[in-house]
């Protein structure tokens, strides 16, 4: 039976569970989730957007280098950072209260995703006629990113960002061509951080059983299970409310009232139908990224996060689509085991990611440029 047959009957098992929604105020709830898909596209639109002009005051110009910041990939879409401007740099510095206990209880995450958004701000400077030069500050525990005047000029990763997302979807399973897995390998390098590229089946079928170990350790762990829960946004209204956290829509899955959600949760989110999406999402792609530092430390998780947001834009502009898949990276047990398959010694494997051809998904919200800015 497919994935999605498992998907669809345990679904209706449940929503009889729930106590007959559709029965009961059914078309009421519907109206609501149509207004609520309304509103939740057109938040997406302006959010996933292109600066109307590049010839904008300093004030203004910093914001706008904000606003693609917050538009780069980040652990559960938490958006753990927050943003000090001046006016020759931006300090891209970590909100701690949102970060992950559970599954990130060092905060490697917390600084990949500031890398994230620095490789995004770096991309975008150059249209506003901008040279972005970071340098990770240890007393900020965040990355400072210098800014000095330079020719303005457009690239292909910086056209990406409002086009980037991550797919969590099956992919068609076509091949890669060398002249772009070439392009993707340079903007996966970066200073002190390798990417390593599998492309092979054999390959991908042995990332593939530390992924499923991983992601079981995960779902048998009570205190990750109710904290991703917590992210998880099942209804418009919630994703429009909180603009961040993970939206069901943007997963593949139905949009539901929150309660409903919540109330079938344990009932669709288990460990074999978990394991079963992995194994077919993984043996549709076309290949896995693996990021690598050359030193376990916070300056190298954030540089780990600059080459995988650079890939990932890099793919985009391919035409390619990527997803993280980092569970053979976030169980220390299973990390220590991928990181000898990879013949790393004592290293650390800091980030993995999948890519190949694949559907365009509905996309996550971020917050306003306001609530990050730190006055």
């Amino acid at each position: 039976m497919s994935e999605i047959h498992h998907c669809r009957r345990r679904f209706l098992v449940a929503l009889a569970a729930g106590g007959g929604f559709v029965a009961i105020g059914g078309a009421s709830a519907l109206a609501l989730n149509a207004r609520g898909r309304s509103g939740y596209e057109e938040a997406v639109k302006s959010t996933w957007r292109h600066s109307d002009s590049t010839d904008l005051p300093l004030l203004s110009v910093r914001k706008e280098l904000v606003r693609y910041a917050c538009l780069a990939a980040n652990s559960h879409n938490t958006q753990p950072w927050q943003f000090r401007l001046s006016d020759h740099s931006v300090l891209v510095l970590p909100d701690l209260k949102r970060r992950l206990p559970a599954v990130d209880p060092d905060d490697h995450h917390v600084l990949a995703s500031l890398g994230c958004a620095v490789e995004n701000i770096v991309q975008a400077a150059r249209a506003f006629g901008l040279r972005a030069v970071p340098s990770y500050d240890p007393d900020a525990h965040g990355i400072r990113v210098d800014l000095d005047t330079a020719p303005p000029g457009r690239t292909d990763l910086f056209d990406a960002i409002p086009h980037r997302q991550s797919t969590r979807a099956v992919y068609d399973g076509r091949s890669v061509p060398p002249e772009h897995l070439q392009l993707l390998e340079d903007a996966g390098n970066g200073d002190g951080v390798r990417m390593l590229l599998f492309t092979e089946r054999k390959q991908r079928e042995e990332i593939l059983s530390y992924l499923l170990a991983g992601n079981s350790a995960q779902m048998d762990d009570g205190a990750f299970v109710d904290e991703l829960k917590s992210w998880i946004r099942f209804s418009y209204g919630e994703a429009l409310s909180t603009r961040d956290g993970l939206f069901s829509k943007s997963s593949g899955n139905p949009a539901l009232p929150g309660w409903l959600g919540r109330l079938i949760f344990s009932e669709v989110f288990t460990k074999d139908a978990e394991n079963r999406k992995y194994v077919s999402q993984m043996r549709s792609s076309a290949g896995i990224a693996v990021f690598v530092s050359d030193k376990n430390e916070p300056a190298y998780w954030a540089e780990a996060g600059r080459c995988s947001q650079r890939f990932a834009l890099q793919a985009t502009a391919l035409g390619l689509c990527h997803a993280f898949i980092n569970q053979p990276v976030e169980v220390p047990a299973v990390r220590g085991q991928f990181a000898t398959y990879l013949g790393l010694g004592g290293g650390r494997p800091d980030l993995v990611m999948r890519f190949g051809y694949g559907p365009e998904l509905p996309k996550s919200l971020r917050r306003p440029v306001e609530h990050v800015i730190q006055s």
